[in-house]
């Protein structure tokens, strides 16, 4: 963790994370969830983001300026809390070390909402982290263990789609960001060094198929542009809602 006393500082106040997005690498947030973030910190949600590494080496990164598009980013977005796990990029583990990481940060921030990668995609760490995720999450309500916090069950977990394998996963619901789009791209466009920098200036560029995917899921619900999220358990609600 870059930081452990930011860590427990999620939670010095009393209240707890209402969601908590863990992702691979910088960026990852931004480009899959980042309206979803945005809509629940502008509806007054605690909202924390856990980078599980730095994202270097890239071809045209440098850790310096991944952290400095990483706070730009962090502060179009408005989170509560961001931290980073520390974990070695391009060969991360879902091992037990770093799964006793995560669990500790579960216990200590304690999210109503955890969002982690889809567990199918080309990219390796997405792969990994998917798993230590659903590691960590078993691991957080453990008792009678030498792990910081108190013991806690993240109560919902889903997971967001990657950019990297070209699949089509059905999701389980698509969560409306349409008022948040704009925002988004802006969050994601903060990370030149991944997005632009070196990138084909032709349409489609990276920025048009991220917000083209957004537009597609926005269409599949109806609306401008949505994110879609899959949940391994079922989904209750105590209320129909009319969408015209």
């Amino acid at each position: 963790m870059s930081d452990d006393s930011n860590v427990a500082g999620a939670v010095d106040s009393g209240e707890p994370l209402d969601l908590l997005v863990v992702a691979a690498h910088p960026d990852d947030a931004e480009i899959s969830v980042g309206g979803v973030i945005l809509s629940s910190v502008a509806a007054g949600r605690r909202v924390g983001v856990l980078e599980l590494t730095n994202g270097e080496p890239t071809p045209r990164g440098t850790v310096e300026r991944r952290a400095a598009e990483t706070a730009a980013a962090t502060e179009v977005l408005g989170v509560t809390w961001r931290g980073n796990l520390g974990l070695p990029n391009r060969s991360l583990q879902a091992d037990l070390q770093a799964r006793q990481q995560l669990a500790e940060v579960f216990r200590l921030t304690r999210p109503a909402v955890i969002l982690a990668p889809y567990w199918e995609d080309a990219h390796p760490d997405h792969v990994a982290a998917s798993q230590l995720v659903d590691d960590a999450r078993f691991w957080s309500k453990l008792s009678k263990t030498e792990m910081v916090g108190e013991r806690f069950w993240p109560p919902r977990l889903y997971y967001y789609f990657s950019i990297h394998l070209r699949i089509h996963p059905r999701p389980s619901f698509v969560f409306d960001i349409s008022d948040c789009i704009d925002a988004k791209m802006k969050a994601v466009s903060c990370y030149q060094s991944q997005v632009i920098e070196g990138r084909s200036t032709e349409f489609p560029t990276v920025l048009d198929d991220i917000r083209d995917c957004a537009r597609y899921w926005g269409w599949s619900i109806g609306r401008h542009y949505g994110e879609p999220l899959l949940s391994r358990e079922e989904i209750g609600v105590s209320a129909l809602e009319v969408i015209c």
